[in-house]
């Protein structure tokens, strides 16, 4: 028996639905699956190797790529559960559909690409990797996140967010947008950056109302630099055209303080 039939015979011993391989894709079916089922058979999956994986029918499943330390593509057709990707280090997670909240919370490595909209706290604490989302995200987007030595975590959102984006923001970079506004329209979030202290906003147009302790700014060379990589990769995924993306003005908000709260605490 080969090595690969061999696998797949020991993984359908112990999992329904069955799994099939398909021109070296992984194949799994999750109508009905418990999610502690299905991540532990996408654990499994993972430790022999597997490169590529499609996961269809996911209506929910929660912690889908948890922890997961893999160079695997992963593909998921459905809406995955709340905290897709937590501490994931190293996949790249492609949902063909919307994500619920949490995903991409503390994440250290990889990519995630969601083809609609996220929920709220998308990126909370993330110190690495990215997350393109080509739609709208909830509340609290990008909470709590941080560099890590070397690791500068990016969230592009093509749309617009809800209250308290980047809120507590300690590095990394947000960039949004607002593409899925009307003319002249402006996104609704309020308090902005709300104690940020450490990152960037980039947003594209006049779009975000600055919150308290942060100020608005004309972007620089090496903002334009970035800027123009992440727009590039979004449009890449999405099909977005690049040159109406990029065509417009882009101003960055940072924190005025590194220690927002310090006077509370301290004298």
């Amino acid at each position: 028996m080969l090595k690969e039939e061999k696998n797949i015979a020991e993984i359908n011993a112990n999992y329904v639905p069955r799994v099939k391989v398909e021109n070296g894709i992984w194949k799994i079916d999750a109508e009905g699956m418990y999610y502690k089922d299905l991540n532990s058979l996408l654990r499994s999956i993972c430790s022999k190797g597997a490169e590529k994986i499609e996961i269809r029918n996911v209506y929910g499943q929660r912690y889908i790529g948890t922890d997961l330390d893999a160079e695997a593509k992963i593909d998921i057709y459905g809406t995955p559960g709340n905290d897709m990707g937590v501490f994931m280090s190293g996949p790249k997670i492609l949902v063909h559909g919307n994500a619920q909240d949490g995903c991409g919370n503390t994440m250290n490595e990889g990519k995630i690409v969601i083809h609609g909209q996220a929920g709220d706290l998308t990126g909370h604490s993330m110190r690495g990797g990215q997350i393109f989302v080509r739609d709208d995200v909830g509340y609290r987007v990008g909470i709590h996140m941080k560099e890590y030595k070397r690791k500068v975590p990016d969230i592009v959102i093509g749309g617009v967010a809800g209250d308290f984006l980047a809120e507590y923001m300690a590095g990394g970079v947000v960039l949004v947008l607002g593409l899925t506004l009307g003319e002249c329209a402006r996104c609704k979030a309020r308090f902005v950056g709300t104690g940020m202290h450490g990152g960037v906003i980039y947003e594209r147009g006049d779009i975000l109302e600055v919150g308290k302790g942060t100020k608005l700014m004309e972007v620089g060379k090496r903002d334009i630099k970035v800027i123009e990589s992440l727009v590039k990769e979004y449009c890449e995924y999405f099909g977005a055209n690049y040159e109406t993306v990029i065509n417009a003005k882009f101003r960055k908000i940072v924190p005025v303080s590194k220690r927002p709260y310090g006077k509370l605490y301290a004298t």
